[in-house]
């Protein structure tokens, strides 16, 4: 059987995050087919990349896990220093040097991980590494360059594609798994990696066997028709923009009876109201019979790399509403015909009444996503897809 490692900055069930439980997921399908250890530190956030977990070495659902110390915290004034340097990159006063001490700072820095990889890399037959910054991937890259994938996780284009650190790494790996289309365009415009075999791969949906919508109703005492919102609930996300909307909009159509639930950590200031729900942190079991119970889905959210939700509830059959300003929620919308987006006020309240209004275009949008998410996000199918892309780049 094949070994493969995965280089990541963070890994655990504790830790929070699209991207970290992408990778989750991936590792746990991944050791079906292959030998797995995910490289990683000892970090459980990354605003500070402080040490958290105690031991070096562990399984998790079967997954083996190095963790490797982090030897300081990411630098308090690590954005500052990044805009300085930015400014001198556009008057192409570009360092090396300069950008080799601005990823320490920005970590997380764990050199013994390094040191590993340099170590046992002749131990693997393909090194992934996932996220394109952060120090393990910048670090870890060259010294594994002939077994390398690359996951980049790109929201959106970065001013930091200017160094000259990454204009040289985006070219090393001997392939790339990408998780929309619109990231494969962007990595290829910018960073010229034409030649370099890719695949658009995505996320599969992890959906219980059984929801049960009834006992989620009764626990939080809905008695309503809502949309919801899940994840994370903060500024960054957009969520008080979302409740401003909704807000208005009910002020505007007083026959409609929704609600409007947000579920999740709430991490901002949200006006009270009896037209929003707000469930915090709830179990995996209660967020599937949630998002299974409602009438749409909606994110508000501007930068989307990973919309796992998104995919979850269209495995569901529920339709989705989401802001038309982030380029991946927009375009699954359009290729699954399942899902309506907006960029004001007005289209919010517009798209919102369409579908709410027409129990028929739901229903349709439904269907579509049911059978959208079950061409391309099965789980099987998106690992058959992985697994193609290891053997066409590292055999």
């Amino acid at each position: 059987m094949k070994r493969i490692a995965l280089v990541c900055p963070r890994y655990g069930t504790e830790v929070t995050g699209s991207d970290a439980r992408y990778v989750r997921q991936l590792a746990e399908q991944l050791i079906k087919r292959y030998e797995v250890e995910v490289l990683t530190t000892k970090a459980l956030d990354d605003k500070t990349w402080r040490n958290w977990y105690a031991r070096d070495n562990e399984y998790v659902k079967g997954v083996r896990i190095r963790r490797f110390n982090t030897e300081h915290e990411k630098a308090s004034n690590i954005d500052s220093y990044a805009k300085t340097y930015i400014e001198e990159c556009q008057n192409d006063k570009r360092s090396m040097g300069v950008e080799k001490i601005w990823i320490e700072k920005y970590g997380p820095f764990a050199p013994n991980c390094i040191r590993y990889i340099i170590q046992h890399r002749q131990d693997f037959d393909a090194i992934i590494f996932i996220g394109y910054m952060n120090y393990l991937t910048v670090a870890g890259m060259p010294e594994a360059a002939d077994k390398a994938i690359l996951i980049p996780l790109i929201k959106e284009e970065s001013p930091y594609f200017q160094f000259i650190t990454f204009q040289q790494m985006f070219r090393m790996p001997r392939g790339f798994v990408f998780i929309t289309d619109e990231e494969r365009m962007l990595v290829r415009r910018v960073f010229r990696t034409q030649g370099i075999p890719c695949e658009v791969i995505g996320t599969g949906a992890d959906i219980p066997d059984f929801v049960d919508e009834t006992a989620f109703y009764h626990k939080y005492n809905i008695r309503n028709r809502y949309i919801i919102y899940c994840g994370r609930i903060d500024e960054e996300k957009q969520c008080p923009e979302l409740v401003h909307y909704f807000l208005e909009y009910k002020k505007r159509n007083l026959h409609e009876s929704i609600k409007l639930l947000l579920m999740g950590e709430v991490c901002c200031s949200l006006p009270e109201s009896s037209d929003i729900i707000l469930t915090g942190f709830v179990s995996e079991k209660d967020k599937f019979s949630g998002i299974s119970g409602s009438e749409i889905l909606v994110i508000p959210s501007k930068q989307e790399s990973i919309p796992e939700v998104l995919i979850s509830a269209m495995a569901m059959g529920v339709p989705v509403l989401v802001n038309g300003s982030c380029e991946t929620l927009r375009e699954h919308c359009r290729q699954s015909n399942a899902g309506l987006y907006y960029e004001d006020f007005y289209e919010f309240e517009g798209t919102l009444n369409r579908m709410l209004e027409s129990p028929k275009l739901c229903s349709a949008m439904s269907k579509n996503a049911f059978i959208y998410a079950q061409q391309n996000y099965k789980w099987e199918t998106v690992i058959d897809r992985f697994i193609q892309l290891i053997n066409k780049a590292v055999d």
